[in-house]
């Protein structure tokens, strides 16, 4: 960490008999008591003795020497890079969290930083002792994030799928995350008893009025804060992958428009969710509204580049956790 010591005169700084009180000579204390603090490591205490005034005057000069600008910090590491980055998309995007990890060009792992930043983000908000509800996605970033949880009981809190994890032919999906959290967090869990997409509107509508399902859905409704992954939509889409859709299915989602998915819920460029038959199956809890309660996002990746930039720019999500690479192109 370098730093500069900016004041109005130059000079090693001296002991100080009286101050004067006019605005010069108080900053010209400030950068003593700064260069005294911050360059030769002295304490607050030292600091006093040797300009002659008390601790507690040694102490507002010290915090005068930053609030006044005297005090120049630069960080000398990879990580402010990233801190730069996280606070150039809150600024560009509105988001309320940001969370930026480095880039590592030799790793095979595509999710590991991310997700452990993403786990530390979900900790967090578990040990909070006002109780709360967690709405939860899906996807394998998010799963990779539950994995790295330390085991915690939090009987204050209800967690709560979104989703579904069953396809149309019945299989499951390994990548719903509400039961792998029930092997780390001691707390209510109220899964999704769904499948993601159904086969009809109509089919929908009356799988929504059981009610165990409205219940769950009325819980995800409420959420203080929700944990989701994207996907994207094109020849890797995970709803295709995982067989949540078919690929002449992902074609026709593409044709109209469509770039990336949260919980199964299909939207375009804009972030606006496609007004479409295939949205109109989707059995997922909708979206709490981003500029209610925070909705953060795990995801990186030139693959999600299209889906990530819709979803901060259509305020989809109010926080992002993502890494460097994906970061400088969402910002380009």
């Amino acid at each position: 960490m370098t730093m500069r010591i900016e004041g109005n005169r130059k000079g090693n700084p001296r002991t100080m008999a009286k101050p004067r009180q006019d605005d010069t000579q108080r900053l010209d204390d400030a950068a003593r008591a700064g260069w005294l603090y911050y360059v030769a490591g002295r304490t607050q205490d030292d600091i006093a003795r040797q300009l002659g005034i008390s601790r507690q005057s040694a102490q507002r000069l010290v915090s005068l020497s930053v609030s006044a600008g005297l005090v120049k910090v630069r960080i000398d590491h990879p990580i402010a890079a990233c801190l730069d980055l996280a606070q150039a998309l809150r600024t560009r995007f509105g988001l309320r969290l940001a969370d930026v990890v480095p880039t590592d060009p030799s790793s095979g792992s595509t999710t590991l930083g991310v997700a452990l930043a993403g786990s530390a983000e979900l900790a967090r908000r578990l040990a909070d002792p006002e109780p709360g509800i967690i709405a939860m996605g899906t996807g394998r970033t998010l799963k990779a994030a539950v994995e790295q949880l330390s085991p915690i009981g939090c009987p204050q809190h209800r967690i709560v799928s979104l989703t579904g994890n069953i396809t149309l032919d019945g299989s499951a999906s390994v990548f719903n995350v509400i039961f792998s959290m029930a092997d780390k967090v001691a707390a209510p869990l109220f899964p999704m008893p769904l499948p993601v997409v159904v086969s009809s509107p109509q089919e929908r509508a009356l799988l929504h009025q059981q009610k165990v399902v409205a219940r769950t859905l009325s819980l995800a409704a409420k959420a203080n804060v929700t944990f989701v992954g994207i996907g994207e939509i094109g020849p890797g889409a995970p709803l295709m992958k995982d067989r949540f859709i078919s690929p002449e299915e992902c074609d026709e989602l593409v044709r109209l428009g469509g770039v990336g998915e949260i919980v199964g819920w299909v939207f375009d460029a804009a972030g606006a969710i496609l007004d479409c038959p295939y949205n109109e199956r989707v059995a997922s809890a909708p979206l709490p509204p981003a500029d209610r309660s925070d909705v953060i996002a795990l995801a990186m990746g030139p693959a999600k580049l299209a889906a990530l930039a819709a979803a901060v720019q259509g305020g989809l999500v109010s926080g992002l956790i993502t890494d460097e690479a994906t970061a400088e192109a969402l910002l380009a």
